[in-house]
C-alpha cells in the first residue's frame, strides 16, 4: 500500500465518522428535548388539572435476603408505617400520572420523605374495567437520616395492581451487597 493510499484509507476510517457525528448528536438532542418537553408537560398538566386526590399508606419493605448479611436483615425495619398524599390524572390512553409526597419509617426506623412524579402504562386485561395492571417509573427525590437528609434524586421502576379506587403499588430499589436491593410497596386510595 502506498503512502497516498494509506492516507486516504486513514481519512476514510478515522475522519469520515467525525463528519456524521454532528447530525447524530443533533438527532439525540432532539430526542432528549422531546422527552423533556413531554415529561414537563405531563407534570404540569397533572399539577394543574388533577382528576383525583390520593392517600398513600406504606405497606412493606423487604430487603432481598440474597443481598444482605443475616445480622443486618434481622435488625432492619420492614414495616414502614407512614402516610402520603398525592394527586392523580388519567390521560386519554388510560395511563396513570401522579404527583406525590410520602413519609415513612425506613430500614433504621427513621423518617424518610419521598416526593415526585410517577407514570404507569395501564392494562385492563379483564372484561371488568375496574381491574388494572400498571408498569412505569417514578422520578423524584428522597432524603435519609443516615445520609444527613441530603436530597437524593431517584429514578425507580413502578408496578401496580388495582381495582376501583384502590391500588397496590410497588418499586424495587437496586443496590449493592448490604445496601439497596429493597422491595417497597404501598396502598394508594383514590378520592
Amino acid at each position: 500500500m502506498t503512502l497516498t493510499n494509506k492516507i486516504i484509507f486513514s481519512f476514510i476510517i478515522f475522519v469520515s465518522p467525525l463528519m456524521v457525528m454532528p447530525a447524530a448528536m443533533a438527532n439525540q438532542n432532539s430526542v432528549l428535548g422531546d422527552t423533556w418537553n413531554t415529561l414537563s408537560d405531563n407534570v404540569s398538566q397533572t399539577w394543574n388539572e388533577p382528576q383525583h386526590y390520593d392517600l398513600y399508606v406504606p405497606a412493606i419493605t423487604w430487603h432481598a435476603r440474597f443481598a444482605y448479611d443475616k445480622e443486618k436483615t434481622d435488625r432492619y425495619n420492614e414495616r414502614p408505617w407512614g402516610i402520603g398524599f398525592g394527586q392523580t390524572r388519567w390521560d386519554d390512553s388510560g395511563n396513570w400520572h401522579g404527583l406525590y409526597l410520602m413519609a415513612f419509617k425506613d430500614s433504621y426506623n427513621k423518617w424518610e420523605p419521598i416526593g415526585g412524579y410517577g407514570w404507569e402504562k395501564i392494562w385492563r386485561p379483564l372484561t371488568d374495567d375496574n381491574f388494572r395492571l400498571g408498569l412505569g417509573y417514578t422520578l423524584g427525590a428522597t432524603a435519609r437520616d443516615n445520609w444527613k437528609y441530603i436530597p437524593i434524586p431517584v429514578i425507580l421502576p413502578l408496578a401496580s395492581v388495582g381495582y376501583g379506587p384502590a391500588t397496590f403499588q410497588m418499586t424495587y430499589i437496586p443496590g449493592t451487597y448490604n445496601n439497596g436491593n429493597v422491595y417497597f410497596a404501598w396502598l394508594r386510595f383514590q378520592f
